[in-house]
C-alpha cells in the first residue's frame, strides 16, 4: 500500500521555483530524515499540517519559509524594542535633568 505525502491544506496562489544550494539540499534531507527536526519546525511554523510522517517537498519548503518569516518578525520586534528602550532611556535622562532644575512645590510654603 502506497502512502501519500501530506500536501498543503490552504489554497496555493503561486508555485515559484527556487534555487537550492548543496547546503540547502543537505538541510532539507536532514529535515526529511529527522522526526525531531520536523517536530521543531512544526513548533516554529504551527500553521502547517502535521510535518510528521511523509510530507511533500512543497509542504516542507513552505514550513521552512514560514519559520523564516517568524524568525524575521522576532528579530524586527527585538530591534524595535531596543529602539524604544533607547528612546525611553534618553527621555528618562531628560526628565531627570528637568526635575533637578525645578523648584520643589513645598519650597514656597515657608
Amino acid at each position: 500500500m502506497a502512502v501519500m505525502a501530506r500536501r498543503m491544506s490552504l489554497p496555493v496562489v503561486r508555485r515559484p521555483s527556487i534555487p537550492l544550494t548543496a547546503s540547502d539540499e543537505e538541510r532539507l534531507q536532514a529535515l526529511r530524515a529527522s522526526p525531531e527536526l520536523r517536530r521543531s519546525l512544526g513548533e516554529i511554523a504551527p500553521a502547517h499540517p502535521s510535518l510528521e510522517g511523509d510530507v511533500s517537498e512543497g509542504v516542507l519548503l513552505h514550513a521552512v519559509l514560514h519559520a523564516g518569516f517568524t524568525a524575521l518578525n522576532i528579530h524586527l520586534e527585538s530591534v524595535n524594542y531596543a529602539e524604544l528602550a533607547e528612546e525611553y532611556a534618553a527621555a528618562s535622562a531628560t526628565r531627570r535633568r528637568m526635575s533637578r532644575r525645578r523648584k520643589p512645590e513645598w519650597a514656597d510654603e515657608a
